[in-house]
């Protein structure tokens, strides 16, 4: 008797344990099954802290908040051994990268026993591709589960770092369209309603910013926090976990060519070990994927290509589905693919991975180690050092801004001369490096992706990318730069700041900014927003013993009466907001060129200006408008769509913005009207292509060359069917580097030496203006780096990239290729503002 009642007693005790130690399903706590419903991101939230609270294996650390002030999260979930030492298993993994403090040049540190794999899960960093967060919080219950003995064994070597939600603000986009058009029952027929989203749709963050593109540039608020983060980690594996069309499988590793040259022997390996481990499970499904096709890893700016330059397995995961799936879709195939089923497939997909790299831990850690360790002792590559010219003090600390945030070392100045390629000519030249020139040696941890990102040329095994395969940040920021193979190490770390001559003048005339910078369109938009009247030179000019350009900015007291005593303190604050050097001059007559009273003095009035969005226009092109007017330099502009432009007042603007788009109806009777009057259209990409085909506008397409006679080679057009793809990129030029040449003596021009690097997107060039200015053209030689298409290459000649056509009193800018792409391409900014702030004036 008294041994059954201990057996009921331990029974009672067993199951009163296991209750305790029960962990809530997502099912269970949001109160509905998988797949059933999209969940708001306020609820995601609450069930991480749930989990926290439930299990002693998880911390939750919020990193930041979005644009539109949603929380940014981390989740950590370890072992009992592991989750009360992150910061010791942080530290040390930094130690093994050689990376001490945010700063490479330390020792590479032995691997600790006790060192677990790190696996980091990124989820949902395309807001429509929502089922990845779903998938999350089933994968994190998996791993926390007490009854789940797989995972705890997995956890002894691996720890696994979770953020759930990339991009918060484009999700609860498109979740709040879908749950405010959903039927009772899910209408999976692809065009219903419920499958189309409204522009600009969820797929971008709050600016419309594709942030996936967005890791090195980190131009976004979302990514800087996130990557500040990343940093500190360095994870040995990292996925990345998508959505692509409906009638696609699901993808994943190892990826398509063209690889970059870079990656190591192991970082391929194990993307192919980790994928047949997928593959594993999916054959025992029955559930079909493929592998190596369509996703490269060239373009440093992914969520898989920046961990792979920054030492990790980078991968990405692709689930058929995205916006148009909704919780039901009949696709292609007539079947009918639901959320669930998406949940499960990255639910397995994201176990598998913490399965794989926990078999493989010790060798990953050593793998890893001893990438970094390469990387500061024997730099991959010819080029061993990194020089940038020092002229343009304000861009170089704008890059000096992006090295910080990616880990990249640099300093200033060097004893040492040397020999280099110089980035502008393309040729070997001796070089000295002056005091305030930046010197970057490849001898550091962060070495692959500094190399990557300032390669000269990078190399394409494979002309059928993904994306862009020219981003040298030279030819970006319009700097001069040297890549050598000497082995120079700079001398400072800090830039030499230069006092402005007559810094000590009372009572000056005026001030002067040099134009050349955005620092400087900052201090401008200040100016105007602060009701200060400013002034710029049509030509160049010295005073004081300083040579200023064309555009430079002329703050006078005369005119700014208003301000009183106040005038010199006011404008200095400003100056100093900005981050630019103003000169102060004691008078009006200056030593070479127009004297501040001349007609070659300008005023600038400040402008209303219109930016026109909606259906017809792409919404990533709007967003890096409206994000650099809001975000960058802080100027007031209004927001229209297309569609409403009739039943505006033409009158209360100055300037009107149309980005690139598929337009119906611009360049009408009325558009024109108001230009003649005045007003200043600017027109970018495919909204320069739509005017072309109007009466009244100067710019025409530039027509193909006739194809040569084939009577050399009649069989020509005889093709293989399985070459198709590679048949194709003859005509395409997914983004390259072309050298313009400017007439910096224009407005548009200003700031500029007699050329501009451009990004080319597509193969569009145009026949030079009769009847206005052809600013910026490209001549026969003019291409620099990046893929082009044969047949493209040929018609990138002789053509109109950039001009200024006048219309009565008022102007028409025409900016055929995108000078804000992404808003890492930083010489376009300035270039932009041209056409804003300068022509026309």
């Amino acid at each position: 008797m008294k041994i059954l009642k201990l057996l009921f007693l331990f029974f009672i005790f067993s199951i009163s344990n296991l209750l305790a130690q029960k962990i809530q399903s997502p099912e269970e706590f949001l109160g509905y099954r998988a797949g059933e419903q999209f969940t708001p991101h306020y609820r995601v939230l609450e069930y991480y802290k749930y989990l926290a609270s439930a299990s002693k294996n998880i911390l939750i650390q919020e990193y930041g908040k979005s644009y539109e002030g949603r929380p940014l999260f981390l989740v950590f979930i370890a072992s009992d051994q592991n989750i009360g030492r992150l910061e010791d298993i942080r530290k040390n993994n930094l130690a093994l990268a050689g990376i001490m403090d945010g700063v490479s040049g330390h020792k590479n540190a032995d691997i600790p026993a006790s060192q677990p794999v790190l696996v980091w899960l990124s989820y949902n960093v395309h807001g429509n591709e929502s089922v990845s967060t779903e998938a999350s919080m089933h994968t994190a219950y998996a791993l926390l589960n007490p009854l789940e003995q797989r995972s705890k064994t997995w956890l002894k070597n691996t720890m696994v770092i979770i953020d759930p939600c990339l991009n918060p603000d484009g999700r609860e986009r498109y979740v709040n369209f879908y749950n405010s058009v959903k039927n009772l029952n899910p209408d999976p027929h692809p065009f219903s309603r419920e499958h189309v989203e409204p522009w600009p749709g969820g797929r971008a963050n709050h600016y419309y910013f594709d942030l996936n593109r967005d890791w090195a540039w980190q131009s976004q608020v979302e990514s800087q926090q996130r990557l500040a983060v990343f940093n500190k980690w360095l994870p040995q594996v990292h996925v990345d976990f998508h959505e692509q069309g409906i009638d696609a499988p699901y993808y994943f590793a190892p990826a398509a060519e063209p690889y970059h040259q870079d990656i190591s022997k192991w970082q391929r390996d194990f993307q192919t070990i980790i994928g047949k481990n997928n593959a594993k499970y999916f054959d025992q499904n029955g559930w079909m994927y493929f592998t190596r096709e369509r996703f490269d890893l060239l373009y440093p700016s992914y969520g898989d290509t920046y961990p792979v330059y920054n030492g990790s397995v980078g991968m990405t995961y692709e689930q058929g589905g995205s916006g148009r799936a909704g919780l039901a879709v009949i696709n292609a195939e007539g079947d009918t693919l639901t959320l669930k089923d998406r949940i499960e497939h990255h639910f397995t997909t994201g176990l598998s991975t913490v399965e794989a790299a926990s078999n493989h831990s010790e060798k990953a850690l050593f793998e890893f180690k001893s990438y970094f360790l390469n990387s500061r002792s024997s730099p991959s590559g010819e080029y061993k050092s990194y020089i940038i010219r020092g002229e343009n003090t304000e861009k170089l600390k704008t890059l000096a801004v992006l090295l910080r945030r990616n880990g990249i070392d640099f300093g200033y100045g060097s004893a040492k001369g040397g020999q280099g390629l110089n980035y502008y000519t393309g040729r070997n030249e001796n070089f000295k490096v002056e005091r305030n020139d930046m010197v970057i040696s490849a001898y550091q941890s962060k070495s692959v992706l500094l190399k990557v990102l300032f390669e000269p040329n990078t190399f394409v095994s494979d002309s059928a990318t993904y994306d862009i395969t020219a981003w040298s940040l030279p030819y970006a920021f319009g700097l001069q730069a040297y890549a050598s193979k000497d082995a120079l190490k700079p001398e400072f770390k800090g830039i030499s700041e230069q006092v402005p001559v007559n810094s000590n003048i009372i009572n000056p005339v005026a001030f002067i900014a040099n134009w050349n910078s955005l620092s400087d369109v900052r201090f401008l938009a200040d100016l105007l927003n602060s009701n200060i009247r400013v002034r710029y030179s049509e030509i160049p000019f010295e005073t004081g013993g300083k040579r200023f350009n064309a555009g430079s900015l002329i703050i006078a007291r005369s005119g700014n009466a208003h301000l009183g005593a106040d005038f010199e303190k006011k404008v200095n604050e400003l100056a100093k907001k900005s981050g630019i050097t103003l000169q102060a001059i004691p008078s009006a007559f200056v030593d070479k060129g127009a004297d501040l009273g001349s007609d070659k003095i300008r005023y600038i009035k400040k402008p209303k200006i219109l930016l026109v969005g909606g259906e017809s226009v792409s919404s990533l092109a709007f967003g890096e408008i409206w994000h650099f007017f809001e975000q960058q330099i802080n100027y007031p502009l209004t927001v229209i769509r297309a569609q409403d432009l009739m039943r505006i007042n033409w009158d209360e603007f100055d300037i009107m913005i149309l980005p690139d788009g598929n337009y119906n109806d611009i360049g009408n009777d009325r558009m024109q009207q108001w230009v003649r009057a005045g007003g200043k259209l600017i027109a970018m990409e495919g909204a320069v292509s739509r005017l072309s085909e109007i009466k009244g506008f100067d710019i025409k397409i530039k027509e193909e060359v006739k194809k040569e006679d084939k009577a050399g080679n009649p069989y020509e057009d005889i093709r293989a069917y399985e070459n198709r793809e590679r048949e194709s990129v003859r005509t395409n030029i997914p983004g390259a580097i072309y050298k313009v040449n400017l007439d910096n003596t224009h407005p548009l021009g200003f700031g500029f030496p007699d050329f501009y690097y451009t990004l080319k997107l597509d193969d569009k060039i145009y026949q030079y203006l009769s009847k206005g200015w052809n600013v910026g053209v490209i001549k026969k030689d003019n291409y620099v780096t990046g893929f082009v298409g044969a047949q493209v290459k040929k018609k990138l000649a002789d053509g109109l990239i950039f001009g200024v056509q006048e219309m009565g009193n008022g102007s028409v800018v025409y900016l055929s290729d995108n000078p804000l792409f992404r808003s890492f391409w930083e010489n376009g900014k300035l270039f932009f503002s041209n056409a804003v702030f300068m022509v026309g004036q």
